[in-house]
């Protein structure tokens, strides 16, 4: 009992600061689409630079995080020695990948498209490369059960983080609108607000919180093993490729978008910024599915020795679509006021908002799937399935980008996601079959596109409150429809013994 109490409060507390920080995150959304007006084409090029970090990050680390783990807790394995190796490796690929980059800027930065503005690469580049080394002193620190620290550096770098961007981005130009306190900024602003401040603010964050790390990096001798490292990277390739696979499905499509856009020019960065915006507020989802998530994974291998667990995780599932479906029309319900957190000249891209929650669903619905391969140990299935969508997702945005623009993107992540959720349950039920309710999931996915058409069919010229009031009842509809069905009120705690009837139990 101690020991679940011990990971209940661990998950806890990993789980609320990662969602607190991606919450402080969403908050330089408003902030960068109000000071960088979509026709300039800044936040498209936000967009696109960070969805390479994204992708390189995955490669720098190159599943070392989670092997790490592995052979730390092995019994005939020095954990120490583990570590020490981990580090050696991890930073110098970080290290090699930096000097690399430095020394072919130039031609890295035409290849992006960006000739003129290699500071923008370098930065980020550095950046990322910063970031990987730091995973590992991050995961050693989760091995040692630092969960506090952990927590703690994370939202350090997050914080400090929007606290800059606001100086520069609000407050210098305020600086330097007045007379008395423009000498005080003039002379690294010149009145005009250069974007490229927010990835040196990211690097100047980033890099800080390595200071922090004194007591990970030091006071112990530094062992290179080279065939324990082998070893680490036998196991840790297949662990790359998924990962590789899976940020592809996340970013590829702002990737390859520079290259096949049916725009010219600027205007190309104009619309994927344009996307980018709107599927930050799809993201709001997310915030929300990630607290089930959290919680659900450890519930999931505590459970796994239960004879009931199969019955368990199909409930599991039901209840986390149940979850996210009335986020999704709670998000679409409320979008007219929703949006006000991107700037008004991005609203054109909210019709990919809907599509891209629905692809966000179908990644919930692959993360629960994905239970039978990691209880049975062969999350190879894993990796299949998640390239299997990801060569979906691409060749749909190589095939219908050019006519589609962004609206191309936005379903080939359903596209990608579906099949490798489609995928996951075929072979699931093969090789670990579980019989999920799928007639009540039915009912429930039915009545979620039942109430979405109704509110889209709300005429926009009705007032506000009244569109709003519409939707509000539709959603009290399906909170009723579940509530009766699955979720009744006799049954809660605490308040659950003012609905029981009396001789109930």
């Amino acid at each position: 009992m101690a020991n679940l109490k011990s990971l209940a409060k661990e998950t806890a507390i990993y789980g609320i600061s990662s969602i607190f920080g991606r919450f402080l995150n969403y908050l330089l959304v408003p902030l960068y689409t109000a000071t960088m007006a979509a026709s300039s084409g800044a936040y498209g090029v936000i967009t696109n630079v960070y969805s390479y970090t994204a992708l390189l990050l995955v490669l720098l680390t190159f599943g070392m995080e989670t092997t790490f783990f592995r052979f730390a807790n092995k019994e005939d394995e020095d954990p120490q020695r583990v570590y020490s190796t981990t580090l050696c490796l991890v930073g110098g690929v970080a290290l090699a990948f930096v000097v690399l980059v430095l020394l072919f800027i130039h031609p890295i930065a035409a290849w992006m498209e960006y000739p003129d503005h290699p500071e923008y690469v370098a930065t980020m580049f550095v950046c990322v490369a910063i970031d990987a080394f730091q995973s590992i002193p991050f995961a050693y620190l989760r091995y040692q059960r630092k969960a506090l620290k952990f927590a703690a550096l994370k939202l350090l770098f997050i914080v400090p983080n929007i606290l800059i961007n606001l100086l520069y981005f609000v407050g210098v130009p305020w600086l330097y609108g007045c007379e008395a306190t423009r000498p005080l900024v003039s002379w690294f602003f010149d009145g005009q607000i250069d974007f490229a401040w927010a990835f040196y603010i990211n690097l100047f964050c980033t890099a800080s919180v390595t200071l922090f790390f004194r007591r990970e990096l030091t006071g112990f001798r530094y062992v290179f093993d080279r065939r324990l490292a082998i070893r680490m990277w036998h196991y840790s390739w297949p662990i790359l490729v998924f990962g590789i696979a899976g940020i592809l499905n996340q970013v590829a499509d702002k990737i390859l978008f520079r290259f096949i856009a049916p725009h010219s020019g600027q205007e190309t960065d104009v619309q994927l910024g344009i996307y980018g915006a709107a599927v930050k507020i799809a993201m709001i989802m997310t915030l929300i599915t990630q607290a089930f998530r959290y919680a659900y994974e450890p519930f999931v291998f505590n459970k796994s020795k239960d004879k009931d667990s199969k019955e368990t995780y199909a409930l599991a599932m039901k209840y986390f679509l149940i979850f996210t479906l009335l986020a999704f029309l709670c998000v679409t319900g409320y979008l007219d006021v929703i949006k006000y957190i991107i700037a008004p000249d991005y609203w054109e891209g909210l019709k990919v908002t809907p599509i891209v929650m629905v692809a966000g669903i179908l990644l919930g619905v692959f993360f629960n799937l994905s239970l039978w391969y990691k209880l049975i140990d062969k999350t190879v299935y894993g990796m299949w399935f998640s390239l299997a969508g990801c060569v979906v997702l691409i060749a749909v945005n190589v095939v219908f980008i050019p006519q589609y623009s962004y609206m191309a993107c936005a379903w080939g992540g359903v596209a990608g996601y579906g099949t490798a959720t489609l995928l996951s349950y075929i072979f699931g039920q093969r090789i670990y079959p579980i019989d999920y309710p799928l007639k009540s999931i039915g009912v429930y996915v039915l009545l979620t596109a039942f109430f979405f058409v109704l509110m889209q069919l709300v005429p926009a010229s009705w007032p506000l409150m009244v569109r709003l009031g519409v939707n509000t009842v539709l959603i009290a509809l399906f909170i009723a429809h579940t509530v009766h069905y699955d979720f009744p009120l006799s049954a809660l705690p605490v308040v659950g013994k003012y609905f029981r009837r009396k001789g109930g139990r």
